[in-house]
């Protein structure tokens, strides 16, 4: 898989999937703004990736203490366990982002 890599001065390197970077060149999603995902964005960790999330409530948080997040607003990356960043879109609902819970297996009796 052909990688690239985001970088800031905020944010240490991340590799960027070919695919992320084409998802990002066809949204309008900028570099920068995939870092300051990466560096202020919310965790939640499901589907087996960790989602990257700047919603209304970090933008908020991090206004006080003299960050613009503001045109991040609504920006998801999506993250592999390994490290890549594996694609990346806007969308301003969280709802949609199950969090993974650990299953409960329940006794069977053969």
């Amino acid at each position: 898989m052909t990688t690239a890599t985001v970088t800031s001065q905020q944010c240490q390197e991340t590799p960027v999937s070919a695919h992320a970077a084409v998802r990002m060149q066809q949204r309008g999603i900028p570099t920068n703004a995939i870092a300051q995902v990466l560096r202020y964005g919310r965790r939640i960790h499901a589907k087996g990736l960790t989602f990257c999330v700047i919603g209304r409530k970090e933008v908020a948080r991090y206004a006080s203490h003299g960050v613009d997040l503001k045109a991040c607003e609504g920006i998801h990356a999506l993250v592999a366990n390994d490290g890549p960043v594996v694609t990346v879109y806007r969308n301003h609902d969280l709802h949609g982002i199950r969090k993974t819970r650990p299953t409960r297996q329940k006794n069977r009796l053969h």
